[in-house]
Formats: C-alpha cells, structure tokens, sequence
C-alpha cells in the first residue's frame, strides 16, 4: 500500500504516531490529522449467462490468457454503477443483475479489488472496444481450465464456482 510521507492538505512532513488499536499511523503535526494509506480501488467481473453454465471471459493486452473484465472506480462513482459502466464501455453489454461476491487487496497496483457477479443476456449483441483483444463464452469447466494461471481473476472465478457447485 502506497503510505504518504508528506500531508496532501497542507505539505508538512508526515511523523508516525500511535493511534490505538491501529499501531504507528502517518501524522500531520500542523494539520493535527492522521494520513491513512492511499490506494486505487477497481471492480473485476465474472460475467454468466443467464442459464448459470456459461462464463464470459476476455484476453487483453496482447497476452494469450483469458481473465475477467475488470476497472477502476471513478471518483464519485459507487463500485455497482463502475461494474455497469465497465461493462457497457468495453463490451457494449447491459448488466441484468450484480451481486457482490468478495474483495481483495491486489499489491502489484496497489488496488483493492472489488469482485461482483453480473448476469448478461448472451443474445445480446457484444461489441468490445478498443482495449478487448479476444472474449469468449466459455463452459464452466472450459473458464476454470483457460482463465490465467497464478492470478487474482482465477482466484475470484474459482472461488465463485466452487461455491456455486456447493450450495447446488
């Protein structure tokens, strides 16, 4: 997590100093504020038909590996309207219903990742924008064997769909 070392209000060197029950916090002395770590937060999103057994996967960036789609929240936006907002850039698709599932810290951007189950209509028509390499409808078990290995989006999907297959 990216920690401030110098005040966003006002300028002055930060300090540490004990708040309890939190430990050593960054401190403005002029300001007489504690300085909480600053972090991005985004919204990644296992997509299913409206069946259940089908999972909308995308490959972007140039990489041959399937992931979700994910973005970040805008200032002033809540994560839910970020979710249909994303959705509706890249893949032109209008999210049916959205259900939380569970979050995460994402160290190597320092985000907190924010994960959400939508449910799309397949008929509808997808049209990716610009930054979609490749996307797919893919079976259960095909989304569990394509999506990237060692990432936070397989940990998210597989996570879902062994809860899924639990609670049937």
């Amino acid at each position: 997590m990216f920690e401030l070392t110098y005040c966003p209000q006002c300028g002055q060197k930060l300090t540490k100093k004990e708040l309890p029950l939190d430990g050593l916090i960054p401190y403005c002395e002029q300001c007489g504020d504690f300085r909480f770590p600053v972090f991005s937060v985004a919204v990644s999103m296992i997509i299913m038909n409206e069946g259940g057994d089908q999972v909308f996967l995308i490959k972007q960036y140039g990489k041959d590996s399937y992931i979700l789609v994910a973005g970040y929240v805008n200032k002033g936006e809540n994560a839910e309207d970020s979710c249909c907002r994303e959705l509706m850039e890249e893949l032109h698709l209008t999210a049916k219903s959205l259900h939380f599932n569970r979050s995460q810290y994402f160290a190597p951007s320092n985000t907190l990742m924010l994960n959400y189950t939508v449910t799309v209509d397949q008929a509808e028509k997808v049209s990716p924008n610009e930054e979609i390499d490749a996307w797919n409808w893919l079976s259960i078990d095909e989304a569990r064997r394509q999506i990237r290995p060692n990432s936070l989006a397989r940990t998210f999907l597989l996570e879902y769909l062994n809860k899924c297959k639990l609670d049937r």
